[in-house]
């Protein structure tokens, strides 16, 4: 069984996790609305944000997990599509079960020996519910279009170090009609092909063949992620997928599949809790935008999470001057769509992948029937001297290099400040704010302090970006007057540093 597997979890907030323990409180059925506890992923450092959207859109209190990246609310099955409206999460699972304080013994034999006996007393069936009213969700709003069973899933992205992207099990209806295709010469194949061009009297005898042909056909294909993070466990993610695997099989006599599954079951165990849940989405909801990626390319659901914190405001000029392939400017576009954007690069190749982006969604909305058209532009330019009025940009928000992937350390010694600097000269003083991410983090602070009382950094969101871990810097544009402070005289628009000039054009993208 898929596993995942982490060493000593990185220590979170104070928050709680999922809101019961080890008992069936989380599904109560009332008529035939079902209430249960969904379970979604978020970009580790925007539980908060991802929290009060929950609030806003769903109208319940989301939980954060002490395992860092996750959230958990309760949600009736009639409400159940509104979970797939929420732009701050990456995977979502409907809870089975949750313990807070699980007794792992210390022998690991006797543990896996209780998860196995754990899968066959869990309460399954209104889990099993939802998954099945999620999937005939996503067939009406046209996710999967005819019954292919043999798509291979996306490759799994990490969210944390001990967080997975979880995948979006296939319908149960393509999985029956992928039976049907792959055992080719099959019985049900041939006697649907005589129904065609027989008589009716034939046909329905066709049609009683294929229904004693079906339940060989319609064997639900399954797997079993464990997502493990603590070092005081005694068994290791393998052996607990494979054992509590093996027992899950046994118990619904499903057949075991780590690539052509229909139902993911997941198994997250952190320090001394434990949730058992069935996942909802196919593939990570960060990817909803970007179809030409770039070698930095940021998950939507981190854009979300950096734009939420600017709280942008109607008619505000939003700025991103290092776009890449215009993440930013785009989720908020769609998103925030009262403000206009201004995605800029000084990399040829960023800036026409920006441009493909936003025709890419642009093709996708008209052929829903909506209006295609998004306040964003795209423009070439040296982003140490921006070809933009003095004072006239509200926002400004990017995801800066990090020197690892694009440019080097020693170069953004040069190039953070002329940014800064450039930043601080377009940005309005007094209201202009800043959302920056960053995981050269010496670097940016040393930037910051020689900038004269332009910037004065607010607060400060730590995420991880790749593994790495990285800060979302929010800074205030102060009253001072770009060019006469004494800090930033020597150095004002148009005698910005050579070096770093030629950094931002050969470095960034």
């Amino acid at each position: 069984m898929s596993s995942q597997e982490g060493g000593a979890a990185e220590p979170g907030p104070d928050t709680v996790g999922p809101s019961t323990s080890s008992s069936t409180n989380n599904d109560a059925v009332t008529g035939d609305v079902i209430t249960v506890t969904i379970g979604a992923t978020v970009p580790t450092g925007f539980e908060l944000t991802a929290a009060e959207e929950v609030k806003e859109k769903i109208g319940v209190d989301a939980q954060i997990s002490k395992d860092r990246g996750r959230i958990y609310f309760p949600i009736t099955t009639d409400e159940l599509f509104q979970v797939h409206l929420l732009k701050s999460v990456d995977n979502l699972f409907v809870v089975v079960e949750e313990y807070h304080l699980y007794p792992f013994k210390e022998s690991k034999e006797e543990t896996l020996m209780e998860m196995m006996q754990l899968a066959t007393t869990l309460p399954w069936t209104n889990a099993l519910a939802v998954w099945k009213l999620n999937g005939t969700l996503k067939k009406k709003k046209g996710y999967r279009k005819g019954g292919n069973g043999t798509k291979v899933k996306s490759k799994r992205e990490a969210t944390d170090a001990t967080v997975a992207d979880t995948e979006q099990q296939e319908l149960p209806q393509a999985a029956s009609a992928a039976e049907s295709q792959t055992k080719a010469e099959s019985t049900t194949s041939a006697a649907e092909s005589q129904t065609k061009a027989e008589s009716t009297a034939e046909a329905e005898t066709s049609a009683q063949d294929s229904e004693e042909a079906e339940p060989e056909a319609k064997v639900t294909k399954f797997r079993v992620t464990c997502n493990r993070a603590g070092d005081k466990h005694s068994f290791t993610s393998n052996e607990a997928a494979r054992d509590f695997g093996g027992a899950v099989q046994e118990f619904f006599q499903w057949k075991a599949d780590m690539t052509k599954f229909d139902i993911e079951v997941l198994l997250n165990i952190h320090n001394d809790e434990v949730v058992i849940g069935i996942a909802l989405t196919e593939e990570s909801l960060h990817r909803r935008n970007i179809s030409h990626f770039g070698p930095t390319t940021l998950r939507s659901t981190l854009c979300y999470g950096m734009l939420r914190l600017c709280k942008p405001q109607a008619s505000d000029i939003i700025l991103d001057p290092m776009c890449g392939t215009g993440a930013i400017p785009l989720e908020g576009a769609i998103e925030f769509n009262s403000s206009f954007y201004l995605a800029g690069d000084n990399n040829d190749m960023a800036v026409n992948r920006t441009v493909n982006n936003v025709c890419h969604i642009q093709r996708r909305r008209a052929e829903k029937g909506s209006a295609s058209g998004l306040p964003i532009d795209t423009v070439q330019w040296d982003l140490c001297n921006l070809p933009i009025r003095t004072g006239s940009v509200d926002i400004v928000i990017t995801d800066m290099p990090f020197g690892k992937r694009m440019g080097s350390r020693k170069k953004n010694w040069d190039l953070y400040p002329s940014c800064l600097r450039e930043m601080a000269r377009v940005c309005t003083p007094g209201t202009g704010k800043a959302v920056l991410l960053t995981q050269d983090k010496k670097c940016f602070t040393k930037a910051i302090s020689r900038m004269g009382g332009l910037w004065r950094r607010l607060h400060t969101v730590w995420v991880n970006v790749g593994g790495l871990h990285a800060g979302v810097y929010l800074l205030k544009r102060t009253g001072a007057v770009f060019g006469q402070t004494p800090e930033d005289i020597h150095e004002s628009r148009g005698t910005v540093n050579a070096q770093g000039d030629e950094n931002g054009d050969k470095q960034l993208s």
